[in-house]
């Protein structure tokens, strides 16, 4: 690391935090790593003496880079090691938020576990008590998933949130970091905010810093400098008394704690392993040795903590193999994310929003009275403009980035959502939300078994999927994604994609396909008016059938180009075709119209989702 003013030591966890935990049998052979069981009860630590609060300035220059997306910062950890890197974004933001949205008020701060945290965690506090904020709330070692930040944000009327993550990218030295900003409400910071940061971190001349020691974040507690404290918070309590109030965890209870019914939940050695135990195993009865990678590594075990059919693969050779658990579901590195398997089946992110808001009311508590409106991002298929019709509720098609649902949220117009990404929540916050979405699926679950004797055959993960496609019929859906191409090559490509959607006429014949509009998405916020463009390249075809392009901003390097492919099958008896088979001709399509290979000399995606 650069040696500057800011520079830091490592943190001093307690030996028993540091020590890893017991290697225990799996179920099958080998060995995992098991999450601790351990106390939620709430132990004050000492706070130290009052004292005055210090303010030191120190002089510091623009950095370049430091452009924010919709996600945040996301760059190489030894980028944010840089001098004064880290530092300068969160000057920059405080630069560029109104005083009464900060000073003497409330931030909460936590993150994914990832390597970078800790010394991160001292960086922001101190700058933030160094800007007049008054109380910063931060997860027990630097941990809180980015659900339970914005959980957090919500119940103490926090002014906004840190999050330290760079979601599902890998972690460790030579990986990826990330840090991002939410509002009061609990969401991403708006456009408005992260493009006034930018600016700021272009002409930015000072950091003010307090003069404090580190603060022990391995023990709950609070303590306090002056007019400032900072409090560490246990990173479970507040999420799960917020689940508690969505779900009936009786009913969910009663499923697991059936003989007949095998669940698991692989964290993927990310943030939720520190939730997985306290909420599955200690609250809800789930067998401790079905929890998979549960211990939270700085690395991620060397592994690339994104829930998917290709990342995932100790989840998905459990629940394809013999003798599989009844469900199976993973979550990423900051918890947002998640993945839902039935024993030898895969329901996709856009089936599972959908299924989910179908059986909502009846499931789920939380939805009693039904769902206020149903949204999901542009690529995402139209399995939910189905429900949203049958049920007679309000239907969005928004971006892809949370914060578009949360305005929705916010007006009371939107209860329900998710993104083909693997994200899928509620208005009980305002992020996408993995564990949310698992509880989920165990209430649909529970519900459809609850009057099952033992003995019966239970409804199944598969069952539900397929009773869904018969009602609305089935939208095949993948995504190809190309990670970390030449970015010039890739913006070559969209140009060229850009110029043939100029060129094009509804009418126009694409292989078997005929073309009803081709456009570039643009969208306008019907609550507060703004519009934003160039959000994905779409050819749309007459029987419903669609193609669309985008550059994925969630990287540190390169472009990753993502191209998403739906046709939609109302013929039950075509619904137990393979994805791959019944896409194949628009597959091809979508390679030829977009000259891939020649732009890029890929001949194959990195991930097939």
């Amino acid at each position: 690391m650069a040696s500057h003013a800011l520079r830091l030591h490592p943190l001093l966890f307690s030996a028993a935090a540091a020590r890893p935990a017991p290697l225990a049998a799996r179920p099958g052979g080998g060995a995992r790593r098991v999450h601790r069981r351990h106390s939620l009860a709430v132990v004050r630590c000492s706070s130290s003496a009052a004292q005055a609060l210090k303010i030191k300035s120190i002089p510091t220059k623009p950095v370049e880079g430091q452009k924010t997306g919709t996600s945040g910062l996301r760059k190489k950890v030894k980028v944010f090691q840089q001098e004064n890197y880290l530092a300068n974004w969160i000057q920059a933001l405080f630069n560029s938020l109104p005083p009464e949205d900060y000073v003497g008020g409330t931030l909460v701060l936590g993150g994914d576990g990832r390597y970078f945290n800790k010394d991160a965690a001292q960086i922001i506090t101190k700058i933030a008590a160094g800007n007049g904020v008054g109380k910063i709330l931060v997860g027990r070692n630097g941990l809180l998933s980015t659900p339970a930040v914005s959980a957090v944000i919500r119940k103490r009327q926090a002014n906004g949130g840190f999050i330290m993550s760079a979601s599902h990218n890998p972690g460790g030295p030579d990986n990826d970091w990330g840090i991002k900003f939410n509002y009061s409400s609990g969401q991403p910071a708006p456009e408005t905010i992260t493009d006034q940061i930018y600016g700021n971190t272009l002409s930015i001349s000072e950091i003010k810093t307090a003069d404090i020691p580190d603060v022990d974040l391995s023990s709950l507690g609070v303590v306090s400098y002056g007019d400032f404290t900072v409090e560490v918070i246990d990173p479970v309590l507040d999420y799960l008394e917020l689940m508690e109030n969505v779900f009936d965890f009786q009913l969910i209870k009663g499923l697991l704690s059936r003989p007949d019914f095998r669940f698991v939940f692989d964290a993927m050695h990310a943030v939720t392993g520190a939730y997985a135990d306290p909420i599955f195993v200690e609250k809800l009865g789930a067998d401790p040795d079905y929890i998979l990678n549960g211990v939270p590594l700085e690395d991620f075990g060397n592994g690339h903590p994104d829930p998917n059919l290709t990342y995932a693969k100790e989840l998905v050779f459990t629940m394809f193999g013999s003798g599989a658990p009844d469900f199976g579901a993973a979550s990423d590195g900051d918890g947002d994310r998640n993945m839902i398997l039935g024993r030898r089946f895969f329901v996709t992110p856009s089936d599972s929003v959908a299924i989910i808001a179908a059986n909502a009311q009846a499931a789920i508590p939380y939805f009693q009275s039904g769902p206020k409106g149903l949204a999901r991002s542009m690529p995402t298929s139209g399995a939910l403009d189905r429900v949203a019709d049958k049920l007679n509720v309000p239907f969005f098609e928004v971006p892809t980035g949370w914060k578009f649902f949360g305005n929705l949220m916010d007006a009371g117009k939107l209860s329900i959502c998710g993104e083909e990404s693997f994200g899928t929540g509620s208005d009980h916050i305002r992020e996408k939300d993995g564990i949310w979405a698992v509880l989920a699926w165990l209430s649909i679950l529970a519900h459809r078994n609850k009057d099952k004797k033992a003995g019966e055959r239970l409804v199944s993960v598969e069952d539900v999927a397929r009773e869904h496609w018969a009602t609305y019929g089935r939208n095949f859906f993948s995504r190809y994604d190309y990670e970390e191409c030449e970015s010039e090559s890739a913006n070559k490509m969209m140009e060229h994609l850009r110029d043939v959607i100029a060129k094009s006429k509804p009418g126009e014949k694409y292989g078997n396909y005929t073309l009803q509009f081709a456009d570039d998405f643009s969208y306008t916020d019907p609550v507060d008016g703004s519009t934003v463009s160039k959000q994905g390249l779409r050819f749309v075809f007459t029987d419903g059938s669609r193609i669309i392009f985008r550059l994925s901003g969630t990287g540190s390097a390169g472009a990753t180009i993502r191209i998403y492919i739906e046709q939609f099958e109302s013929d039950a008896s075509k619904h137990d075709l393979d994805a791959q088979i019944a896409l194949k001709p628009l597959i091809d399509l979508a390679l030829s119209v977009s000259k891939l290979k020649d732009f890029t000399g890929r001949d194959k995606p990195t991930v097939i989702t």
